[in-house]
């Protein structure tokens, strides 16, 4: 579930380039894509070719007509994006790196021409990700690699459906393309947590009005369940997170900080395992929590996770209504930074403040 990433590529072709290590990095992202752009194939003639498999045929058909329904009940973009497959034969799209400081929870970001500055750098080649992440664990970094199943240019490009996004369940992957659709609805240059938190409550709402549509109620009824584990474990980041803040911001040594940074992650474990108690003993958050905690994979998750349900707070001010809330969440979005993330708080606050 939370390992599923995605990501928004940005390719350097709209600037010049200077320096070797930029260009290096330009030339893989641009090379990278323009092969997965070069090795496209039209949905429909893999679908009718004798040479697809049951399997991948009845996938794709899945998507076609979840395709059709982003564009006619959920207000996403109808274009050529999604209309093409590539067949990867890869474990991951990209590999993408997240990183923070040993003692903050603010992620290190990069900056890229068109889209701003993101909290994750991604790359086509895992050892060239890895190589870039010991980097910065030589410079004291907290550290986190992970594998990218999707990607969005934002409209740039007609992407295309990846066979590394259509492993797991229909709703898996269905959710991924309301998702990487949303992006190409609004999206705001420097800011992750809110292009992430909004592409990822559009693709809950979006996923939940599909099952709908095919009438699968006890699907619906366990997908509830699971968002309703979702926002628990978004309960239990942000606690974390205020934990960490409060810690990093004490006037004491190093190594006592460390130490009191240990423990909170040992609470985090404790209190997951509560959480399964209370989730009569669903374990689907464990290969989280089996890795190394530190601050890079907290603000990783964080980035998806931490401000959905503000936009939760967004569609039920809108009447839940999505063309509604898509204005709603863009007039938000035209905020200034500061003024942008104090009304997200806000949102979560009252949120909060009903549910204590």
């Amino acid at each position: 579930m939370i390992s599923r990433i995605r990501a928004v590529l940005f390719l350097g072709v709209f600037v010049p380039l200077t320096g070797c290590s930029t260009i290096g990095y330009y030339s893989q992202a641009v090379g990278g894509h323009l092969k997965l752009m070069n090795a496209r194939q039209p949905i429909a003639e893999v679908i009718e070719s004798p040479d697809t498999s049951p399997e991948l045929r009845e996938k794709l058909q899945t998507l076609v007509t979840a395709r059709q329904f982003a564009s006619e009940e959920l207000g996403l973009p109808d274009n050529d994006s999604y209309s093409t497959f590539v067949e990867t034969g890869r474990t991951a799209v990209t590999w993408n790196v997240v990183a923070a400081e040993e003692f903050s929870v603010t992620p290190k970001t990069w900056c890229f021409p068109v889209a701003g500055c993101v909290s994750y750098r991604g790359y086509f080649a895992e050892e060239d990700a890895n190589g870039y992440a010991a980097g910065l664990v030589e410079q004291n970094y907290d550290v986190v690699v992970g594998g990218a199943s999707a990607y969005s240019t934002l409209g740039w490009f007609d992407d295309p459906v990846l066979d590394t996004m259509l492993r797991g369940s229909d709703v898996r992957y269905v959710g991924t393309l309301f998702h990487e659709l949303a992006h190409q609805v609004l999206y705001v240059k420097d800011d992750s947590n809110f292009n992430e938190a909004f592409a990822s409550f559009v693709e809950q709402v979006g996923t939940r009005k599909w099952l709908e549509q095919r009438g699968e109620t006890e699907r619906i009824e366990q997908y509830d369940a699971s968002l309703a584990r979702g926002a628990d474990f978004v309960q239990l980041l942000r606690g974390t997170r205020r934990a960490l803040q409060d810690t990093f911001a004490q006037e004491i040594d190093e190594q006592t900080m460390r130490e009191q940074k240990a423990a909170v992650f040992d609470q985090m474990r404790t209190d997951y395992e509560a959480l399964k108690v209370d989730w009569s003993g669903f374990a689907g958050y464990d290969n989280w929590f089996k890795r190394d905690l530190n601050n890079a994979r907290l603000v990783a998750v964080s980035t998806y996770r931490r401000f959905v349900p503000a936009f939760y707070a967004m569609y039920l001010e809108a009447g839940e209504d999505l063309m509604t809330f898509y204005e709603v969440a863009k007039v938000t979005a035209d905020l200034p930074a500061n003024e942008r993330s104090e009304r997200l708080n806000a949102y979560l606050a009252a949120l909060d403040a009903t549910s204590s």
